[in-house]
């Protein structure tokens, strides 16, 4: 053999075509390749239910170990503390899950509407939330 070949000697095939210049995935015809705010919602209500019950259950936490303090560690205490962090978790969980859930509803039906994806979009989004929350009485 005189020269090297461009064929592989195990595989017989020529290596150039191993190369992939192309994208990773295979995106459905008319698919954008970012996420829409759609796709993002269940990320953002998902991510924002689990943030609010890991600090709702610390808080339960801080908030039973405090109201317990002259009891001795004992089963009643465990189990009280135990139902303070849960109704904490479980309370700040449904209150950022649904904060979440309203931003996300509003920025869909915006962008929807105004058929433009944008800062505009995230901050009426936002604002709108905010007022709709404020208005229930919340702090």
């Amino acid at each position: 053999v005189t020269g090297m070949s461009p064929l592989s000697p195990y595989l017989n095939l020529d290596p150039r075509y191993l190369v992939q210049d192309t994208d990773e995935f295979i995106l459905p015809t008319g698919a954008n390749k970012t996420r829409g705010r759609f796709e993002l919602a269940f990320f953002t209500i998902g991510g924002c239910c689990m943030t609010g019950a890991a600090f709702g259950a610390l808080n339960g936490l801080r908030l039973g170990l405090k109201e317990t303090q002259n009891m001795a560690w004992s089963k009643p205490r465990n189990v009280q503390i135990l139902n303070m962090v849960t109704r904490q978790g479980a309370l700040w969980a449904n209150t950022l899950g649904s904060l979440a859930l309203l931003y996300s509803a509003f920025g869909v039906v915006i962008e929807k509407t105004r058929g433009a994806e944008d800062d505009l979009n995230t901050i009426a989004a936002g604002t709108l939330t905010g007022m709709l929350y404020k208005s229930t009485g919340r702090v």
